[in-house]
């Protein structure tokens, strides 16, 4: 790497994950002052507490962008499409890296890197899609992938010496025994294991975030819940939620938007409903009160009341009763 008189600034998008610390770090040890950025997503991707930790491992400033609502035409009309669930991989990492290099000019770095390796995802980082992120990114020759750089053309920070290409890799591929190898070297800790996280590639996920967007999603916020719980498609204008156990009961009250209505069994140890939807008027309450009963050991008890409350008005509490409700009527509308 070239003398150039000053100190080189990266900003790399940090996953929490093994090939980003790894790109990271390597970087680091060439002398090139690191920023990381880690766009915080609702629904997994990486756990922002994590990434903190594995940036304060590594001694690296961390920046937490969370996603904003622009992230919705993301998921509404990819330009590259969808994976085999709702994951619009190819277009969600070009928002990620654009989000990067906003930062990059903010701080004045020189380019972005990623943790990306060269044939590890089917659908994303096949060659042609690596070109495709960097061209809609707005990075043109600035985003350096330095596990796989050496079967990449050169990036602008190497052809003027800010980087040294030799100390680059040359991963491709799915396996992982070399990043693993790299770890113990490097001195790397704190990283999550590698795959999952990411509930958009989830097929009964993605069928219920599918099913909101149709409704008309107002933010991205409103979609934090979706990843609790069972949903339950009402009709065309509403759905519900039943928490699994106590603590997706604690954070479907924690979560619910103002205008949801929650529900909690007053009579029965049962799960907590949420109700969201346009008019939420009492038929649809209380056949969320039935299918919350329903999924309680009270299930063929008569009409029990649950307590029912507006999300942003939790002192005005009233009653309702429950309805009976058919498995048949469960399998229809469970999503």
């Amino acid at each position: 790497m070239k003398d150039t008189g000053k100190i080189c600034k990266a900003v790399g998008l940090l996953s929490g994950g093994l090939d980003s610390a790894i790109a990271a770090k390597l970087l680091l040890d060439q002398g090139i002052e690191v920023h990381a950025v880690h766009v915080s997503m609702p629904w997994g991707c990486g756990d922002p507490g994590r990434v903190r930790r594995l940036a304060e491992k590594l001694h690296i400033p961390m920046k937490i962008i969370p996603l904003a609502d622009d992230y919705l035409a993301v998921l509404q009309h990819p330009k590259y499409g969808f994976g085999s669930a709702h994951n619009p991989c190819i277009d969600c990492h070009i928002y990620m890296v654009k989000k990067a290099a906003a930062y990059m000019q903010e701080i004045g770095a020189s380019f972005v890197f990623t943790g990306e390796v060269l044939g590890q995802r089917p659908m994303s980082q096949r060659r042609q899609c690596l070109g495709w992120v960097e061209d809609d990114a707005l990075v043109p020759g600035r985003l350096l992938r330095p596990l796989c750089a050496k079967l990449l053309a050169p990036t602008i920070p190497e052809q003027e010496g800010l980087v040294d290409r030799e100390r680059l890799l040359d991963i491709s591929g799915r396996s992982r025994k070399v990043q693993y190898r790299l770890v113990k070297e490097l001195g790397i800790e704190g990283f999550s294991a590698p795959g999952g996280g990411c509930l958009l590639t989830e097929k009964l996920f993605g069928a219920r975030l599918k099913d909101v967007l149709a409704r008309g999603c107002p933010d991205i916020a409103s979609t934090a819940v979706l990843g609790l719980g069972r949903y339950f498609r009402l009709d065309a204008g509403a759905f519900v939620l039943l928490g699994r156990d106590a603590h997706e009961n604690e954070e479907l009250l924690k979560r619910a938007m103002p205008t949801d209505i929650l529900l909690r069994p007053a009579a029965f140890p049962g799960p907590v409903a949420l109700v969201r939807g346009g008019d939420i008027h009492d038929n649809r309450l209380t056949l969320a009160a039935g299918l919350a009963q329903f999924y309680s050991k009270s299930r063929e008890a008569g009409p029990l009341p649950l307590a029912c409350w507006r999300a942003d008005a939790p002192a005005d509490v009233r009653e309702i009763m429950s309805v009976r409700v058919h498995e048949a009527d469960v399998k229809r509308m469970l999503l």
